[in-house]
């Protein structure tokens, strides 16, 4: 118990040490123009991996700031040519809430909503750049999350910024380093590359800002036999049910 209670404490000082700013692309293996926005993810799920160079894909982070990179791949190309295997309708509906929380006349693929706070096209690199940039300035909540156990997590969430709204815990499980061959639709014949593929994303409770106080828990993890838990990342965020602002967020690998 002690040991459980030592890491978690690190870990819960590591992530109020840096600001943490999510950066969610809604994509497609159905959509052409795609590609260049997933190389965007890819390059700031791991930025000393090639986020540098002559690539017109660079996104400058600056230091003290941690990009949590979620790839959510939409269903909605699913019946133009090729099923996205890792599309879900979940990520469709997670994609129209934005668009009305941001009055969007629509919504698109490849787009990146930085936060929640900010769109833009997700093959734009500057405009990715700038809204990471603004978003590291604003007020955060205390997230943390640690392994007590290969298979649960402990969690916790407090100080919620002033004026937030009821807020849901969310916790994300992501997987990197995927790899399709496609065989149609508009990608015909190209292989794809993946970073950050969301996998589930389960909601494990509720903050109320009138409150005070910290909410902590554990949860039981359930991740399948056929993802390379070596290239999966838990993200732990918390979301403004009204505004959909992400107001916090702390990743561990398992």
């Amino acid at each position: 118990m002690t040991a459980r209670i030592f890491i978690f404490g690190l870990v819960a000082a590591l992530s109020q040490a840096q600001t943490t700013v999510v950066v969610e692309l809604f994509t497609s293996e159905g959509c052409s123009s795609c590609p260049p926005a997933d190389q965007i993810l890819s390059r700031l799920e791991s930025p000393r991996y090639g986020n540098a160079g002559k690539s017109k894909q660079v996104v400058m982070v600056a230091p003290g700031i941690q990009v949590i990179a979620l790839g959510e791949h939409v269903d909605y190309w699913d019946q133009l040519g090729w099923k996205d295997k890792f599309s879900s309708p979940l990520f469709s509906a997670r994609q129209q809430d934005y668009g009305r929380a941001l009055h969007l006349e629509s919504v698109y693929t490849p787009e990146i909503v930085v936060n929640g706070q900010k769109e833009v096209l997700g093959s734009d690199s500057r405009a990715v750049q700038d809204a990471i940039g603004k978003a590291a300035k604003e007020p955060q909540a205390q997230v943390a999350i640690a392994m007590t156990s290969p298979q649960t997590i402990s969690f916790s969430a407090s100080k919620l910024p002033p004026g937030s709204h009821e807020a849901e815990i969310l916790l994300g499980v992501t997987e990197g380093g995927l790899v399709t061959s496609v065989f149609g639709g508009e990608n015909s014949g190209r292989q794809l590359r993946h970073a950050a593929v969301v996998r589930s994303l389960t909601s494990l409770g509720r903050l109320d800002p009138r409150r005070p106080g910290e909410y902590s828990g554990v949860a039981q993890l359930n991740l399948r036999q056929d993802w390379n838990r070596s290239n999966v990342t838990l993200v732990l965020f918390v979301q403004d049910r009204i505004t959909r602002h992400i107001l916090g967020a702390a990743s561990v690998r398992p």
